[in-house]
């Protein structure tokens, strides 16, 4: 059996968070070693391990969430990077499915 990821935790509120916001399918977080002074996690509340296992309406009323995160972040007319890493050879610590919402500062174009 699988254990519970971090973000399964923090959703379940056995680990405290900075809930930047929440509906009764996602929830954004700070992160809590931010590479920008805006850096926030979105996640579905539902584990799915990475975007390879997101269906298409699950991710349209994600993206309709990340949007709102955007907005009350205060970087979406600014500008912002969207990150996820999928897989060990991208990167992912977490095998939870989310995304870095990354904003309030000149981010460099070259990357990775």
């Amino acid at each position: 059996m699988r254990e519970k990821t971090i973000f399964e935790k923090i959703v379940d509120k056995e680990i405290p968070s900075k809930v930047v916001l929440e509906d009764s399918d996602f929830l954004a977080f700070h992160d809590i070693a931010p590479k920008a002074p805006v850096h926030v996690l979105i996640i579905p509340k539902k584990w799915i391990k990475d975007f390879n296992g997101i269906d298409s309406e699950l991710m349209g009323k994600m993206s309709e969430f990340i949007l709102k995160v955007a907005d009350v972040t205060g970087v979406k007319e600014s500008g912002y990077r969207l990150v996820t890493n999928i897989g060990p050879d991208s990167g992912q610590e977490v095998p939870h499915l989310h995304f870095h919402l990354l904003g309030k500062k000149k981010l460099d174009a070259n990357f990775g």
